[in-house]
């Protein structure tokens, strides 16, 4: 009895040191995007389609998922599956679609900085449709860590980094019109119901997760293909690529397919804990690579964040 129990034990401890080891290495790959995608620039420009990588990141979650259920779940494969438990995931992809795309409009109303600060009240969109879906009540004390998790992505984005060549970090003029206003409203209200959705129907679902993603990444292939054929310029799928751009695509095809486990497994709220961290990376990533400097605000983020972190999982 005593060995089985501490076998028992000794895979409880694995499978938290797993657990824990695919957060890290996401919080990594969302920290490094933004460096990523500033190694890929050429005179200052990006010179791919950004729709084309889009298509790749999702046929490589494709192809991928595809080979993890021929490796992993052959033996659950003698269920009953039929076209009612692929097409929920349709809506996801188009969610996630239109998402994207509103991304690039919404830069057309405000400055970047002015986006990014009020892109982050997307945690918010997403917890409360989290709340409301999922029937999770959240304590005062849980909402006060993600208000604090919003106030820290703020924060970063006002002043955590600093070029020291260029004084103040910009001199791009702050603003928004009412249709930006209107365009981030729905931003963040999409962002919050496509991930709510998406865990919702990987939760409901009696199926492998790798058969689920090979779904969601089949119609996510499928639309993707469609927008870059309606909103191409003419230029070759690949132009402009490099080993950067290949990085990105599996980076963040990666991360993907950790999300959907986390989703799975976890919850969107602990998708949010991993985006708001992956702003020390990208900190520290900017420092080293390119030698920009840490300001007091960065610091008041990291702090945020880790009251944040106490509020919603340390006090019991």
């Amino acid at each position: 009895m005593k060995s089985l129990g501490g076998c028992f034990t000794a895979a409880v401890v694995l499978g938290k040191i797993r657990w824990g080891l695919m957060l890290m290495l996401s919080v990594f790959i969302y920290g490094s995007h933004a460096p990523l995608l500033t190694l890929s620039k050429e005179n200052g420009q990006i010179p791919f389609s950004a729709s084309s990588v889009v298509v790749l990141i999702e046929l490589t979650k494709l192809m991928l998922s595809l080979v993890f259920l021929m490796i992993w779940g052959c033996g659950q494969q003698k269920l009953s599956v039929s076209w009612h438990h692929a097409a929920p995931f349709a809506l996801s992809a188009l969610l996630y679609a239109a998402n994207n795309n509103l991304v690039v409009h919404l830069q057309l109303f405000m400055d970047p900085s002015t986006f990014q600060v009020l892109s982050n009240l997307k945690i918010g969109s997403t917890a409360l449709l989290f709340s409301m879906f999922l029937h999770q009540r959240l304590t005062a004390r849980k909402w006060l860590a993600l208000f604090l998790l919003i106030a820290a992505g703020a924060f970063y984005t006002y002043g955590g980094l600093q070029d020291p060549q260029h004084m103040p970090a910009s001199d791009m003029q702050l603003h928004i019109t009412p249709i930006g206003l209107v365009l981030i409203f729905l931003y963040c209200l999409i962002s919050g119901l496509s991930a709510v959705y998406t865990e919702v129907v990987l939760k409901t679902q009696d199926l492998p997760l790798n058969l689920q993603n090979a779904f969601l990444y089949f119609f996510g292939v499928l639309l993707n293909i469609i927008i870059h054929l309606s909103s191409s310029s003419g230029a070759g799928f690949l132009e402009g690529f490099s080993f950067w751009v290949l990085l990105i695509i599996v980076s963040q095809a990666l991360n993907g397919l950790i999300m959907s486990v986390v989703m799975k497994h976890s919850s969107n709220i602990t998708r949010l804990f991993v985006i708001s961290s992956s702003i020390m990376v990208n900190a520290l990533l900017s420092v080293l690579l390119f030698g920009l400097h840490l300001t007091t605000f960065f610091f008041l983020s990291v702090l945020l964040i880790s009251f944040a972190v106490y509020f919603y999982y340390g006090i019991k």
